[in-house]
């Protein structure tokens, strides 16, 4: 019998979870009841995904400022240079409070126009008429007030984050502007990374140009502090605002969690049902420029069977070449039998241009992302079937 619906993803909804909850039985019974309400059946290669965010609670992964003020003046000496912090009140105003806690002067360096995640500091077209290179110049604090304002408000927050985070420093702050990470080592050799997906390739460029301390947000809480929670592989990043003096920070052990909500949804339903762990989903906002990625990854954890990438062929491209003359029929039944017997590697193929070869589990984030919103909708599980189907299957 054909199958005449494709991909269908529904939000879960679940208890308030706290820490210390048993968070493999919570999605498990939640999924269940879920399913008994709507009399679905659970099929084959069916997804259960779960917000890191919900992970973290349950594994009690929180840290405070005290702790990241304490792992701060463990691993600088005099005064630290931030080198591109992203603009973000969830993501880094607790964390900037922490290190401002530990007393040690500050050096911003921002990135502009915008940061790594495409907050904008200013409007890029002011650039131009003010006869700035991006590339080349270097800004003082004055500079910035002088071209661009005393108050430069976020687009969707209505926030000026310079003022912000000079707040949160109490003045004990210089802040540059630049987009050549090197430039902070004018002003101290001390240097904490506050990117996310450049973090790499700065570290090794600082080193090699003879800094004396350079680390990332990943190297600060790497282990606990006082029995504190930690993330040994991300540190900070991917931390969210718990409140001022609190942050949750991302989860760690996913394997074994994922490992185990399948294993007693297997043992339930007697089916092949995969799961991961999913944060921000790789997106960009076409208005405001925000790439929707400040996760240092879209899923930490994730299940065998959701490994590797997608292998399809474009149909639109075929329905236009091979089967342009064919009448539908012949063109259905034609086009179902290139996707059955199609090759298993495709790179690099007329037939799948216009496919995106991304990881599935990145597709499946942006999915899980959009679906279960970051506000009230309160369906921190998502259940996907279908997303392995494809128009040959029956």
């Amino acid at each position: 019998m054909q199958r005449y619906i494709g991909t269908v993803v529904r939000g879960i909804r679940t208890p308030i979870v706290k820490s210390g909850d048993n968070l493999v039985d919570i999605v498990v019974d939640s999924l269940g009841k879920a399913l008994e309400s709507e009399n679905i059946s659970v099929r084959d290669k069916d997804i259960v995904a779960v917000t890191e965010s919900l992970v973290a609670r349950a594994q009690n992964n929180y840290v405070t400022i005290d702790d990241i003020a304490e792992d701060i003046n463990k691993k600088f000496d005099k005064e630290i240079g931030i080198v591109f912090p992203i603009l973000s009140r969830n993501r880094f105003s607790t964390i900037l409070r922490g290190i401002a806690k530990s007393g040690k002067k500050i050096h911003f360096l921002f990135s502009y126009p915008s940061d790594e995640v495409g907050n904008s500091l200013m409007d890029p077209s002011l650039l131009y008429e003010a006869k700035i290179n991006p590339f080349a110049d270097v800004l003082e604090e004055k500079d910035y007030r002088r071209i661009f304002g005393e108050e430069v408000k976020h687009e969707f927050t209505g926030i000026d984050y310079v003022t912000l985070y000079k707040e949160i420093c109490g003045g004990n702050c210089d802040i540059h502007f630049s987009n050549d990470p090197k430039t902070i080592l004018n002003y101290t050799d001390e240097v904490l990374i506050g990117s996310t997906h450049t973090r790499f390739s700065i570290k090794r460029l600082l080193k090699d140009e003879g800094a004396k301390v350079v680390l990332g947000l990943d190297d600060i809480l790497n282990e606990s502090i006082n029995g504190s929670g930690y993330n040994e592989e991300f540190g900070l990043l991917g931390s969210n605002f718990a409140s001022d003096t609190r942050l949750k920070l991302f989860p760690r052990d996913g394997e074994a969690f994922v490992k185990e909500v399948q294993k007693k949804l297997i043992e339930k339903y007697n089916k092949q049902v995969e799961v991961m762990i999913y944060g921000d989903g790789a997106f960009k906002d076409p208005v405001g420029k925000i790439w929707e990625l400040a996760d240092p990854v879209v899923s930490p954890a994730h299940t065998d069977g959701l490994a590797g990438q997608p292998s399809e062929l474009k149909i639109k491209y075929i329905a236009d070449t091979d089967l342009k003359d064919m009448d539908t029929e012949h063109a259905t039944a034609a086009m179902k039998e290139k996707i059955s017997h199609k090759q298993k590697d495709l790179v690099g193929k007329d037939e799948t241009l216009g496919t995106t070869p991304r990881r599935i589990t990145d597709l499946l984030g942006s999915l899980c992302d959009l679906t279960s919103g970051s506000g009230d909708k309160g369906t921190p599980v998502i259940y996907i079937q279908g997303y392995f189907d494809n128009f040959a299957t029956e």
